[in-house]
């Protein structure tokens, strides 16, 4: 077991209309003035966004408006955000919607608290120190970024998709009414059980010492988001399911499922995070993507841990050996996947990258990683480029 700390300031309010209490919520962090940033899509057409409106106006707080976060957040935006809040003097961000708009919302933060380029944080320069508070207003159970120090954004100059972590972006309150998640198209909902389960297998699979207790409740918790996940498929209005799914989401990112081990693997982010910045996909499928490829190179460095993961959560029997058990847990991994409607290869992805563009996939990701990605396996360049042929 390692040494840990273990840092979860945001004050969670979850359940039906709940989103009710928003503007209490903000007055109790003594905002002055608020930024409601937001996506659009099904936030606006539920009528979710205007509700929070006459909130804010009820409650005599005054705010202004910055909507238009699109998945796989633009820097640009941020940095439209950032001269808005310091031309209105914002001293709150209220992000009403999922990990696009939370981290964009945190990305502004990082920029008005902050001075200098914001992209410093995303370019490895330097670690944001301060930030706008923040409050969420969550619709979509996917990143976990309601309760998580990291933020990603893609940089639409140079379209590298860059993550950063600062404490200070912890956001003060997150907001869960799991109803609002039920507009959700089933395949965004589907993107985001994977990004869930990938948020805990990243961590699980590990090349450390391992905590039991650590091990017992990742591991509860897959097979919770895979229960859920297929009950959705068939009941996309069942509550129950939606508000397992949506505590999974918040606890598989917020640093729980990795304490007393060695942090995690994350090469599979890497490696999704430069097919997000070149062909826009979706974050969860892009993952699934990429992941058996993954699995399948490195699962003979931790083969015992593999097999726990197919006989502890993918309920795969015993298959003689390590070996066979640890192949059919993969197996097993990626059929349930394409259960929920989710790709286990780019084809079903849809994108085709060229050898070209496989070379660049492959250069980028090891610029991300600053070196040789991965914890279980140390990935040479040669071996990512790899990954992605064989995801193809």
């Amino acid at each position: 077991m390692h040494d840990f700390s273990y840092y979860t300031p945001t004050k969670i309010v979850f359940g039906r209309d709940s989103e009710k209490q928003t503007a209490g919520l903000i007055k109790e962090a003594g905002a002055a003035k608020v930024l409601l940033h937001y996506g659009g899509g099904s936030a606006e057409r539920s009528g979710l966004l205007d509700r929070i409106r006459e909130q804010l106006a009820a409650g005599r707080i005054p705010f202004t408006e910055l909507g238009g976060v699109q998945p796989n957040p633009r820097l640009s935006l941020v940095r439209e955000g950032i001269a808005l809040c310091e031309r209105e003097g914002v001293d709150f961000i209220l992000a009403v919607g999922g990990g696009s708009v939370i981290d964009s919302a945190k990305a502004i933060g990082y920029g008005v608290a902050c001075s200098g380029d914001v992209w410093d944080f995303y370019n490895f320069k330097r670690t944001a120190t301060a930030c706008l508070p923040i409050g969420v207003v969550l619709t979509i159970a996917a990143a976990g970024s309601e309760m998580s120090n990291s933020c990603v954004i893609t940089n639409d100059d140079t379209w590298e998709k860059r993550g950063t972590k600062s404490d200070a972006g912890r956001p003060r309150f997150a907001v869960m009414n799991p109803e609002l998640t039920m507009t959700l198209p089933p395949y965004q909902t589907a993107c985001g059980c994977a990004d869930i389960l990938m948020h805990t297998m990243e961590r699980y699979f590990n090349h450390g010492e391992n905590m039991e207790l650590t091990d017992g409740i990742a591991e509860a918790l897959m097979r919770t988001v895979i229960r859920n996940a297929r009950l959705l498929v068939k009941e996309p209005e069942n509550y129950e399911a939606r508000a397992e799914i949506m505590w999974a989401g918040s606890l598989s990112h917020n640093g729980l499922t990795g304490c007393g081990t060695d942090g995690g693997d994350w090469a599979v982010h890497k490696l999704e995070h430069e097919l997000g910045a070149m062909y826009d996909v979706a974050h969860g499928a892009g993952l699934t993507a990429v992941w058996g490829s993954w699995a399948r190179l490195v699962y003979g460095e931790r083969m015992e841990r593999f097999a726990s993961f197919a006989t502890n959560v993918m309920n795969v029997p015993w298959q003689g050996n390590e070996r066979e058990t640890a192949l059919a847990g993969i197996r097993a991994a990626e059929a349930f996947f394409r259960e929920i409607g989710m790709p286990v290869n780019m084809t079903e992805l849809g994108v085709a990258p060229t050898e070209e563009q496989i070379e660049e996939l492959a250069e980028k990701c090891m610029k991300s990683a600053q070196g040789m990605p991965g914890i279980v396996k140390k990935l040479s360049r040669e071996e990512i480029a790899g990954i992605y042929r064989a995801a193809r």
